[in-house]
């Protein structure tokens, strides 16, 4: 093989191997020239754009921005690493709100559509009713009464004294004061020989031993009572 044909073999050699550049630089210098009128397009629009905050911008306020990023790059990961703590939270939440959630709403509607909601907003009002009646003084006198009647609920809780009350109450309807006749001297001689009369004023003669117990503390109290009102 001569000289001449060894140095065109390797010319197509070299010519073989150059063709991917060339295609290459081809596809390269297209998209060159069709990026290049869009390119041309967003410089104008970014130099329109910023005509707007030309004024307010300044160069040394973006490099003071980029030292206070790099100065701050702990804090920004430690910001990001406590979202992360938080976007951890709420996924972890999520499920049970997506649970709890409609829950709650139709425990409040039921609340609502049984009046407890409006019972609450009412008792709210009564509250600003009785600030703006009384001061804090006479609250607290009320409260001090409040607590006395307390006390005497706790005592009208007995057993006893709930039979009392419930056969006492139960006297009103029993008597029929329309058609009740005029009695003198003779007739309640007479009547006081029913049994029911006589039960009734054993009755009566009990509570009138019990009355005669409440004289005592009245008249312990009565100097004491005389006192505050000589000072009044």
């Amino acid at each position: 093989m001569t000289n001449e044909e060894l140095i065109l073999e390797r010319l197509g050699r070299i010519e073989t191997q150059l063709a991917p550049l060339v295609q290459t630089a081809r596809g390269v210098n297209e998209l060159k020239e069709d990026l290049m009128p869009l390119s041309h397009q967003f410089v104008k629009m970014m130099i329109t754009e910023l005509q707007d905050v030309e004024s307010s911008f300044q160069m040394e306020d973006l490099l003071e921005l980029f030292k206070r990023m790099l100065r701050s790059v702990k804090d920004i990961t430690f910001a990001l690493n406590q979202l992360q703590l938080v976007i951890d939270f709420i996924t972890t939440l999520e499920p049970l709100l997506k649970s709890s959630v409609p829950k709650l709403i139709h425990y409040l509607d039921d609340l609502e559509q049984k009046g407890v909601l409006r019972v609450i907003q009412a008792m709210l009002d009564v509250r600003a009713k009785v600030a703006d009646a009384y001061s804090p003084e006479d609250i607290d006198q009320i409260g001090d009464v409040f607590v006395a009647l307390l006390g005497l609920a706790k005592k009208l809780s007995d057993p006893h004294a709930m039979a009392f009350l419930e056969k006492a109450a139960g006297i009103p309807s029993q008597l029929d004061l329309v058609n009740c006749k005029d009695v003198g001297p003779f007739g309640l001689i007479s009547v006081s020989a029913t049994k029911d009369v006589k039960q009734g004023l054993g009755v009566l003669m009990e509570l009138t031993r019990a009355l005669g117990k409440l004289k005592m503390p009245i008249e312990a109290d009565a100097p004491e009572i005389q006192a505050a009102a000589a000072e009044s």
